[in-house]
């Protein structure tokens, strides 16, 4: 697989992410197609965005700056609300601004190069928590959605503990839910375990908590989209059941982040902002109507995971127990 995001000749060069698992690759030349590319989820992932958000900047200052480029950096922050990375990414590549679109390209870079250096690290920490906590036997996994290398630059978080372990022959098999409204642990997910080799059972979201309490599972190892202060995690709309059954079962609830999805300025999860996104993607399935004309939806992107459900918080620097 090509890098989930890169910089190529000029243009940022993208893995269309909802036309897997077709591996289909999209050049974005302006800052306003990298937002509407956003919203779309053509990119998606936290890590991926914050990378997203960086280049983005890049590519507007080529050709505006001053208070036509905070504009720009403004509406790329702002493409989707709950993901930390997005905004830290505009962040440092604007902190470059001041000295030329080549300064701010060279921010940029430095946040794709960061994010795969913070994968390795934090799948190698992850792997060894999971070992500490689970014992020597190969492990059962759960994860939900995609923290994988397609939501970041490459590697991934929550299947880049996944890959460590799996290079260690630690890995018995993963459960994945297909993530629904939009499938991305049965179109993305599915994909990349797939790749790796490594045994996997897709479930429908529903099932998720029964498997857990039918003891099929040792530890369920997710990613986030933003941790609060205080340890509430902010992960896809059907991580928070996983957490309450993990926690009933009594096995590790792991969440797998870099550093840059902490966010020391929102206090806790009530805090944070949940994206609400287009009643269609429910209401709507492979161009097909599930319910009946005129019927409402209510469609969160994310959900909030409160502290004392997390066993840990992985990163490339700490392994930080908020719940403990």
């Amino acid at each position: 697989m090509p890098r989930t995001i890169d910089w190529v000749d000029g243009r940022i060069v993208l893995v269309d992410q909802t036309a897997l698992p077709e591996l289909r690759v999209v050049e974005i030349d302006t800052a306003d197609g990298l937002v509407d590319a956003i919203r779309r989820l053509v990119v998606r992932g936290a890590p991926a965005l914050g990378a997203a958000g960086a280049l983005g900047v890049a590519l507007a200052a080529r050709s505006v700056a001053g208070a036509e480029l905070a504009a720009v950096a403004a509406r790329l922050a702002a493409a989707r609300p709950t993901a930390a990375n997005l905004a830290v990414g505009v962040r440092r590549a604007m902190a470059a601004a001041g000295d030329g679109p080549e300064a701010v390209l060279a921010a940029a870079l430095d946040v794709l190069e960061e994010d795969v250096a913070a994968c390795r690290a934090i799948g190698a920490r992850g792997a060894a928590l999971l070992a500490e906590l689970c014992g020597p036997a190969p492990l059962r996994l759960h994860t939900h959605c995609n923290a994988g290398a397609l939501a970041c630059v490459e590697w991934g978080t929550a299947l880049g503990v996944v890959r460590s372990l799996h290079e260690a022959g630690r890995v018995a098999h993963v459960v994945a839910d297909e993530t629904r409204p939009l499938l991305q642990g049965s179109r993305i997910t599915a994909v990349e375990l797939a790749e790796m080799g490594v045994p996997f059972r897709l479930v429908v979201d529903g099932a998720g908590a029964s498997i857990i309490a039918r003891g099929l599972v040792d530890a369920v190892v997710v990613g986030a989209d933003r941790v609060a202060a205080n340890g509430d995690v902010a992960n896809k709309i059907g991580t928070y059941p996983l957490a309450l059954a993990a926690a009933r079962a009594g096995i590790p609830f792991v969440v797998a982040a870099p550093e840059s999805t902490l966010d020391p300025d929102t206090a806790d999860g009530a805090a944070i902002e949940i994206e609400e996104r287009a009643a269609e993607e429910v209401l709507v399935v492979g161009g097909a109507k599930v319910a009946p004309e005129g019927s409402a939806a209510w469609n969160p992107a994310f959900d909030v995971t409160p502290a004392d459900l997390v066993t840990a918080v992985v990163t490339e620097e700490r392994v930080w127990r908020p719940g403990g």
